[in-house]
């Protein structure tokens, strides 16, 4: 099987895309109507960690609003900057109370060094993500979207993302949305690109629904 570099670049991305549907028909039509996927980098770092929390069960829209709040209001989205604005502030923002507790206490623990975030694409996958999973406020579903999208890794599926079970269902044909187990049983044979995988489904979800834009 070919080896996959790390991280995904526009050019590896592509040759994902083409290995998958070459294994892959439900994924070749994809492929053969919307071409590759966007890579839909994000930046990595404590913006790009607050900004997954902020999604957090709220729709994309609705998240992005209220981050440029924030960067408005703060000037720069950096762990001091958050943490002295404090609890009021950021509820006064938009933050719900449960919100606002998450981003300080990831600030804090950015802040006080006890979470390097620099040193996350050098340490192998698991051990990151676990030093992640640490914090409150950051699930499975959000710490692996980090991975996908701001450390790029090529073989990441985030377990528990509605719009990729709902768009699982479509490509394949199910009669029900995937279970946690199903979706690991039908990603599996995606291996070594699940996050290519993922940025196809992503894609078909949104252009079903006309939202799919160039990136």
């Amino acid at each position: 099987m070919t080896e996959t570099p790390e991280p995904l670049t526009q050019k590896t991305l592509e040759q994902g895309a083409m290995e998958l549907a070459s294994r892959d028909a439900d994924l070749a039509d994809i492929v053969k109507r919307l071409g590759v996927p966007p890579l839909w980098p994000r930046e990595p770092g404590f913006a790009t960690l607050v900004h997954i929390i902020l999604e957090q069960q709220i729709s994309l829209k609705a998240a992005l609003t209220m981050l440029g709040r924030l960067e408005n209001h703060l000037g720069e989205l950096t762990p001091s900057t958050v943490l002295n604005a404090g609890d009021d502030s950021l509820r006064g923002m938009g933050l719900t109370r449960q919100k606002s507790r998450y981003c300080l206490e990831l600030a804090s623990r950015v802040d006080s060094g006890e979470l390097v975030l620099e040193n996350l694409p050098s340490l192998p996958t698991e051990e990151g993500r676990q030093a992640l999973l640490k914090v409150p406020g950051l699930g499975p579903w959000s710490v692996d979207v980090y991975y996908m999208t701001a450390l790029r890794k090529p073989d990441v599926w985030p377990f528990g993302d509605l719009a990729l079970a709902d768009a699982m269902a479509e490509v394949k044909g199910l009669d029900s949305i995937p279970t946690r187990d199903d979706q690991a049983r039908i990603s599996e044979t995606w291996a070594p690109w699940r996050a290519v995988a993922a940025r196809l489904l992503w894609a078909h979800y949104l252009d079903a629904r006309g939202q799919l834009t160039s990136p």
